[in-house]
């Protein structure tokens, strides 16, 4: 297992393990959750490694990003929660991605020949580079960190790194320009994993599903969206993921507004459950973002209201 720890200095028990090297978008999302800053950091080199440390025991918590509001699910962590590993998502954090560019103190924006980073973050800000070094080559790193540690190290007056503040901060960079970003609304999600345990309901929260059709016919998905549908229960994401077992063989990846101890969401997988059979839990855990809990408590109250009715009419039956 390759890991880095970072020790806090009150030396807290508590172990949580993060996509590395330190700079990385996904520590400076980390360290804004108190709790889990004060922890002992856990670097690993890959998203796998960190779910599966979180799975044998290794560490008691996982950090990492599963979805980015421009590229879509972090497929690598979606496939390792539904397929791979038995852990639960304990809660989600939500960051803005915003872009900087970043150079030793003393450079200038009119001397850089040179901008090194992630591909997927040089090209989401391709308009900046366009208009403003259109001239400079654009090299590729294997993490935003690592283009900054590079850039640091050479300190050549000709190279910029672009990635987020956290890596400035790290290396002792100086930010050139920030929000370079051609799409400023651009978020990642981030997630914390652990082996066991679901939170306590707040009121805002989200479920996650593995839902696996009982048979490859029509109609199949129309079948589980009813039965959403009929509760009031807004589903906040809903993609399909192949099953890996054979062409074709496709599950559905959801994710739900409602906690498992809300009546109309257990309600709701009770009858999945007993229509399709194969459904993974992948927890239920407080949720950012504008909800619909006046909507589910609505339709929890009908529920409760028909109950009641019929249970007024069974208490009718002569024996």
């Amino acid at each position: 297992m390759n890991e880095t720890a970072r020790s806090s200095p009150n030396q807290q028990t508590l172990r949580v393990g993060y996509l590395g090297p330190a700079g990385t978008f996904t520590e400076q999302a980390l360290l804004t959750q108190t709790d889990l800053a004060s922890a002992e950091l856990v670097m690993f080199r890959r998203i796998p490694q960190v779910l599966a440390a979180v799975a044998d025991g290794s560490i008691d918590r996982g950090f990492v990003a599963i979805e980015n509001a421009i590229e879509g699910t972090v497929n690598v962590t979606v496939d390792a929660l539904a397929f791979d590993l038995d852990v639960l998502i304990q809660r989600e954090v939500d960051m803005r991605i915003e872009m900087c560019l970043q150079a030793p103190a003393g450079t200038e924006l009119a001397d850089l020949t040179r901008v090194i980073s992630i591909p997927v973050a040089s090209a989401q800000c391709s308009r900046f580079l366009a208009e403003q070094l259109p001239d400079a080559e654009v090299e590729a790193a294997h993490s935003t960190a690592a283009a900054a540690e590079v850039v640091a190290k050479e300190a050549d007056g000709r190279s910029a790194a672009i990635g987020p503040a956290r890596s400035a901060e790290v290396y002792g960079l100086e930010i050139l320009a920030s929000g370079i970003e051609d799409h400023p609304e651009n978020h990642t999600r981030f997630v914390t994993v652990a082996r066991d345990g679901i939170p306590a309901p707040t009121g805002h929260d989200k479920t996650s599903l593995v839902i696996y059709q009982k048979a490859n016919e029509p109609g199949s998905l129309m079948s589980i969206l009813q039965e959403f549908a009929a509760r009031g229960i807004n589903l906040s994401n809903l993609q399909s993921r192949p099953t890996k077992h054979r062409l074709g063989d496709y599950c559905f990846i959801v994710e739900l507004e409602g906690h498992i101890t809300d009546r109309v969401v257990a309600d709701c997988l009770r009858n999945l459950h007993m229509k399709q059979g194969g459904i993974k839990f992948l927890g239920s855990y407080p949720a950012t973002g504008v909800g619909q809990e006046e909507i589910r408590q609505d339709v929890s109250e009908r529920g409760e209201s028909a109950d009641a009715w019929l249970a007024d009419l069974r208490s009718r039956v002569v024996d």
